[in-house]
């Protein structure tokens, strides 16, 4: 299921995000933070999933009944927004600036993989309204600098930090949904494999292939799902090791189509 931000009440989303909030002035004395509550909540996305987060949860984690919750945070809406920005802010904006564009932009890639191995649950928050918040806007702003100063546009540095953050969330994506995929169906990879293979056989005799399939008939024929590059002892999956793979290749690929569009700006 997909999570949207930055649908709960926009005023209190934002004075929570800037900790513009004011705190009571009469009342007993507060017994938690904001940044508590959302440490617990991120804690249990981290350990259980993004689907298990309710108020209810996480007053349970906290020692606390839902409603003394609501005294600092309304509603699970702008809880969420409260724990992406959260997250955003560990992201490491330490690029080798020094280094040239490339090495800043691989370490942000990386930076940016990193993160959604950390919490995968980010990958179910959709990305088509943004926070506005501080962590997101300190993370922007590094990755634009990234490419700052180069014989580009603004619109051409905006549309390449777009297209980087794409490429790395869509792969950590797949990886994600490729290791969830045993517990969800109850078969390994190589179970999957072993029981759909030989059926396909049945369904599509080698005769068949040739004809209709010739390209995948000729590649295949040339060791081109076999995994030469795999280090001895390695146990990973074959399908993540695909996408991991995948990764690895298509984020130096993009990077070099980067790099001849750069060359080809300059005056």
């Amino acid at each position: 299921m997909t999570e949207y931000v930055s649908h709960g009440d926009p005023r209190r989303s934002m004075a929570l995000l800037w900790g513009k909030c004011e705190p009571p002035t009469r009342g007993p004395k507060q017994a938690l933070t904001v940044p508590e509550i959302v440490a617990a909540a991120v804690d249990l996305a981290d350990t259980e999933g993004l689907g298990a987060v309710s108020m209810r949860k996480v007053a349970d984690r906290l020692g606390r009944s839902p409603m003394a919750l609501y005294t600092y945070v309304p509603a699970k809406a702008e809880l969420l927004d409260l724990m992406l920005d959260s997250v955003l802010g560990e992201v490491t904006t330490d690029y080798p600036y020094d280094q040239g564009w490339r090495a800043a932009a691989e370490a942000s890639a990386r930076a940016g993989w990193a993160f959604y191995e950390r919490h995968p649950w980010v990958l179910q928050i959709s990305q088509a309204r943004s926070l506005l918040g501080p962590h997101e806007l300190d993370l922007y702003e590094a990755q634009l600098r990234i490419f700052d100063g180069l014989p580009l546009t603004g619109r051409d540095v905006n549309r390449l930090v777009t297209v980087m953050s794409d490429f790395v969330r869509g792969a950590a994506r797949a990886v994600h949904d490729a290791r969830q995929a045993p517990k969800a169906t109850g078969l390994t990879d190589d179970e999957w494999w072993t029981t759909r293979s030989a059926l396909l056989e049945e369904m599509a005799p080698p005769d068949m292939w040739a004809t209709r399939w010739p390209t995948i008939t000729r590649i295949g024929e040339e060791a081109a799902f076999d995994q030469q590059d795999r280090e001895p002892g390695d146990d990973t999956p074959y399908i993540v090791w695909e996408l991991l793979d995948s990764f690895e290749f298509g984020l130096q690929r993009l990077l070099d189509g980067i790099e001849r569009y750069i060359s080809s700006r300059a005056p």
